[in-house]
């Protein structure tokens, strides 16, 4: 069962989710024949202070 772990700054909507969990699953069913319905998707929401871009955090940048 391929499994689509994406991790993403906190903030983004439902709507921004949905679309992604519609759009993931034909990644691995064009690059391994996976069957569509065997794909799994799941989002870990990070804190934007928990999240470093070039030794600055998401949230000082203002992310």
């Amino acid at each position: 069962m391929p499994f689509a772990q994406i991790f993403i700054l906190e903030g983004r909507t439902e709507e921004h989710k949905r679309a992604a969990i519609e759009k993931v699953p034909q990644a691995p069913v064009d690059a391994v024949g996976a069957p569509k319905e065997n794909v799994r998707v799941w989002f870990q929401d990070v804190p934007k202070e928990s999240w470093g871009i070039a030794g600055v955090s998401a949230k000082s940048l203002g992310r």
